[in-house]
C-alpha cells in the first residue's frame, strides 16, 4: 500500500486506464487507496468525471465497501476474529477488552486502529487476531495487552 501524498494528476494517472473498463468505479478507488493508502474525499469528483458518473455514486461505493477508506489509515492494526469458532473459544470477552482498554472496534488510538472480522482461518487457535497482517492465535487479554504494548512502541519509534 501506498502512503504518498495525493495530487489530481497523480489520481488521473492511476485511474485513467480503467477508463474503459466498464463498471471500473470500484477498480479505480482500490487502485487510488492502493497507491496513496487512502481515498481523500477531495479525489470522488475526479473519478466521477473519468468515469462519467455523479458524485454521488463514487460517494456510495466508497461508502458501501468497509475495505475502502477515506481517511489516512492508522500506522498499524488488530483485526480480531469474530466467527463462530473464535466466538466459542471467548472472543466476545476479547473483544470487549480491547474495546475497554484500546478503542472501540473501527476506530483507532495511538495510530493502533481496531477493527473486527468475520474469520482468520485459524479456528483451531481461536480465539485469533490479525496484527498488520501476521496472524496470533489463542489470544487472551495478556496477550492482546502485549501486543498493543509493542505496537505503541512501535508506532512511537516510527
Amino acid at each position: 500500500m501506498g502512503g504518498q501524498q495525493w495530487s489530481e494528476p497523480q489520481v488521473r494517472a492511476v485511474v485513467e486506464p480503467l477508463r474503459t473498463t466498464p463498471g471500473a468505479v470500484l477498480l479505480a478507488l482500490q487502485a487510488i487507496q492502493n497507491e496513496f493508502g487512502y481515498i481523500d474525499p477531495q479525489a470522488l469528483p475526479i473519478v466521477a468525471d473519468v468515469f462519467n458518473v455523479s458524485r454521488a455514486d463514487v460517494y456510495g461505493v466508497v461508502t458501501f465497501y468497509d475495505d475502502l477508506r477515506s481517511t489516512p489509515p492508522p500506522a498499524a492494526t488488530i483485526a480480531l476474529c469474530t466467527a463462530e469458532a473464535c466466538q466459542a473459544s471467548g472472543s466476545r470477552d476479547l473483544v470487549a477488552h480491547a474495546e475497554s482498554t484500546l478503542c472501540a472496534i473501527g476506530d483507532e488510538a495511538d495510530g493502533i486502529g481496531l477493527k473486527s472480522v468475520f474469520c482468520l482461518g485459524n479456528c483451531a487457535l481461536g480465539p485469533a487476531m490479525l496484527v498488520d497482517g501476521r496472524l496470533v492465535g489463542r489470544v487472551d487479554a495478556q496477550k492482546f495487552d502485549r501486543t498493543v504494548a509493542t505496537l505503541r512502541s512501535e508506532v512511537a519509534a516510527r
